[in-house]
């Protein structure tokens, strides 16, 4: 596919913003357009020297478009929104972010990261390992990785033949059910965990696991599945595949690499042990155990497919920086800590507050939860909040989102209250909030969103107050 001029709508997703990266590298000329930007994409399309319009109308589009790139969003639907209307009156080819993200992988041996949590940071710590290592592979990640020499951006070609994709079970367009991940033509696939998610798509675990069942079965001959022994929904669908299986864990599940003698701190050690034989010291400055088990899957695969002696692996993983907004501190001068977890369904949620439960013990949990994802809106989901903030001292929730709220059984902010129960406090602003931390809290903002407008503001009050 030849370089042209393409229009993308939607351009401020996550997704689409690294695709449009991508493009660029590519030698495209990009333009776009969203209804809003905030938080890590804005500064990802700002960096790449990537300008687009505000709003959504048929005037954005320039006359020598060659092709567009519509995202999935409810705000994209053709008969809702004028500009992706006028696109598809152009005649022009529309792909969807996966359809242009195939195309701009094809032919190389490309890595596909798939699972229910913990895409990201395995995405970005096996590419962060080969490029370390001095190969120049592409990669793309569906976050943003903390900038370094090595990945300085979410989402970069490269020129190696390998490349490490973070794969999406979420459908690709409004036109197009298939799940993302099955457009990235896999050659390895690492899959740490099938847990039952996006119900407002897969009511049924039996429908969540089929685009996986779909995504084992392109893998060639020669390709391997690398899979979490510690997830039950993981290793079954691997076993599964008739394709050769590498596995991974932290616990005494046989697994072919064995995270061993953890010990977590402010750098976390462990020895990681392949085939009951250790191969050494591992450290990081990352925080939890889902992140040890995220890094003794990145390691699995490197080694597996012998990219890298072990020294260097671990040399790189001691490097590694993290990916914002998975519990990395907003506010590194203040004496109450503000982490920022991805909280988008339940198991990442959970991960999360466990990893701040063990990093920061003695000292007392308040989390700002924000429920944005469908999944945590839906009706289906309601038993997520008898048990999800356990360990919290206090549990300060905004009302739901409402985009999307007429697609599917939407709670109330007042149902969500009462179901968290006595710890439960409305969301009353930055200011609000900060005034009821205690000196010795930590706070843990759980979101896909932006706390309508407030993170930085409430940021900045709980720095200022307690500086």
């Amino acid at each position: 596919m030849q370089p042209g001029k393409i229009h993308i709508i939607g351009i401020a997703g996550v997704g689409m913003s690294a695709t449009a990266v991508l493009l660029k590298d590519a030698g495209w000329r990009v333009t776009g357009s969203d209804a809003e930007s905030y938080g890590p994409t804005k500064g990802v399309l700002e960096r790449a020297g990537i300008a687009f319009k505000t709003g959504y109308t048929p005037e954005n589009i320039p006359a020598d478009t060659d092709c567009f790139m519509v995202g999935r969003n409810a705000k994209l639907a053709p008969e809702e929104n004028a500009e992706v209307a006028a696109a598809a009156a152009s005649g022009k080819p529309r792909y969807s972010f996966p359809e242009m993200l195939a195309r701009l992988t094809a032919g190389r041996e490309n890595l596909v990261v798939a699972g229910s949590y913990g895409k990201s940071t395995t995405t970005s710590l096996a590419a962060h390992i080969l490029r370390h290592t001095g190969l120049d592979a592409g990669y793309f990640v569906g976050a943003e990785p903390v900038a370094s020499a090595w990945l300085p951006a979410p989402a970069a070609l490269g020129t190696a033949n390998e490349f490490v994709l973070e794969g999406d079970e979420y459908p690709s367009a409004h036109d197009d059910p298939r799940a993302k991940f099955l457009h990235l033509h896999p050659h390895d696939v690492l899959l740490t965990s099938v847990v039952h998610d996006h119900v407002n798509v897969y009511p049924t675990f039996e429908s969540y696991e089929e685009p996986f069942r779909k995504l084992a079965a392109l893998i060639p001959d020669d390709g391997l599945v690398v899979a979490c022994a510690d997830e039950a929904g993981a290793l079954a669908l691997a076993k599964d595949s008739g394709k050769r299986v590498i596995t991974y864990g932290l616990r005494d599940s046989g697994a072919e690499y064995l995270a061993t003698d953890i010990r977590y701190g402010e750098r976390t050690r462990f020895t990681l042990v392949a085939g009951g034989t250790p191969l050494g010291e591992i450290e990081t400055s990352l925080l939890g155990m889902h992140n040890v088990e995220n890094i003794a899957g990145a390691a699995a695969w490197t080694l597996a497919r012998e990219q890298a002696p072990f020294g260097a692996v671990a040399r790189a993983i001691a490097d590694f920086p993290g990916v914002r907004r998975r519990l990395d501190n907003l506010a590194p001068a203040s004496r109450v800590p503000v982490l920022e977890g991805f909280g988008s369904s339940y198991e990442k949620a959970r991960a999360a507050i466990e990893a701040v439960l063990l990093h920061f013990k003695g000292r007392r949990l308040v989390i700002v939860f924000e429920p944005h994802t469908f999944s945590w809106r839906n009706r289906a989901s309601l038993r997520w909040y008898d048990d999800i903030f356990t360990g919290a001292a206090e549990v300060f929730v905004l009302p739901p989102a409402t985009q999307g709220a007429s697609t599917h059984e939407q709670l109330d902010h007042g149902e969500i209250m009462a179901r968290i129960g006595e710890t439960a406090r409305p969301y009353e602003g930055p200011e609000a909030t900060a005034a009821a931390l205690k000196g010795d809290d930590v706070v843990l903002v759980l979101t896909s969103g932006d706390l309508e407008g407030t993170l930085g503001a409430l940021v900045a009050a709980v720095a200022t107050r307690f500086s």
